[in-house]
């Protein structure tokens, strides 16, 4: 009896088990929350009494803070905008001269609900590119420039240490067609700031070290990737170890995973020579190689 017993309350179980194992599971998001209590502040970089727009350097530090947000979307108002989970960065402006932008962040909670606040900046920035630079790159407007593809060292690479393609250069029409078609217009805006756009008839090259970066995957290869979207470029002095007889000692930025000709996962293009129909940039890949290209006037 007491052997049954137990094999009858050891089923018993198992139903019970198998009963609960059954049952649908339940998924919710949980509450919905809309931030609440936003706030928003804003603190240039060098402002005093002499200098009320800032220092020159263009950085702002932006804060907002939200009740109940898990996260923040930030647009800068020049045209660039960025998620930033603590609601703090700091961000720098590039327009040469003094510029009013309107920041604009919203605050995002729970479901995608969002509060959104808005401040007015006006922003001083010291920074002129250089007049023969500008010129040169923009022909005093806009200039579209394309792969020097018949020039020998059109593409290169090279230690970070150095300024010349010691490792290898490319002969002529050595690489992949799609590297060879892409289309860079710089054009001069009307505060002498240069905006960049691409027409890369829908692919570019990427390095098989930077495909992660442009949220590829695979080796050296064309990738489909949209930069028809015009960028502002920043521009500065240059930050490496050049010297103005290997350099023109200017760089500058395309925002978020921008790139020119070809990805290499680096952003920061070094200008190390430009005439009014020849350009060569240097650029630090994702792999820590210094990357060379050279480019001509369109015709």
């Amino acid at each position: 009896m007491k052997i049954t017993l137990k094999i009858l309350t050891a089923v018993c179980l198992a139903a019970v088990v198998a009963v609960v194992s059954c049952k649908k599971k339940d998924y919710s998001f949980g509450q919905i929350v809309t931030p609440t209590d936003m706030t928003l502040s804003t603190e240039l970089e060098g402002l005093n009494a002499d200098n009320p727009n800032g220092g020159g350097s263009g950085n702002v530090t932006i804060t907002s803070k939200a009740v109940g947000a898990t996260s923040y979307k930030i647009d800068y108002g020049d045209g660039t905008t960025e998620i930033v989970p603590s609601g703090k960065i700091t961000h720098k402006y590039s327009s040469p001269g003094t510029a009013t932008y309107t920041v604009i962040v919203s605050a995002i909670g729970t479901g995608g609900v969002s509060s959104t606040s808005a401040k007015k900046i006006t922003v001083f920035v010291a920074f002129q590119i250089p007049a023969d630079i500008l010129q040169n790159l923009t022909k005093g407007s806009s200039q579209i420039w394309v792969s020097a593809r018949e020039t020998a060292g059109h593409v290169g690479v090279g230690p970070a240490t150095s300024f010349s393609p010691d490792y290898y250069s490319a002969t002529p029409n050595q690489r992949a067609e799609c590297l060879y078609d892409d289309e860079m217009t710089f054009t001069k805006d009307a505060n002498n700031g240069v905006t960049l756009s691409i027409d890369n008839k829908g692919q570019s090259f990427f390095l098989a070290a930077a495909t992660a970066f442009y949220g590829a995957s695979g080796g050296d290869n064309c990738y489909n990737i949209d930069l028809a979207a015009p960028r502002k470029l920043a521009f500065m002095n240059a930050t490496s170890n050049s010297t103005t007889s290997n350099s023109t000692r200017i760089q500058f930025v395309v925002p978020g995973n921008g790139l020119i000709n070809f990805g290499s996962g680096g952003n920061t293009y070094e200008i190390l020579a430009i005439t009014p129909t020849s350009i060569t940039l240097r650029n630090i890949g994702i792999d820590g190689l210094a990357w060379y290209q050279k480019f001509k006037v369109k015709q």
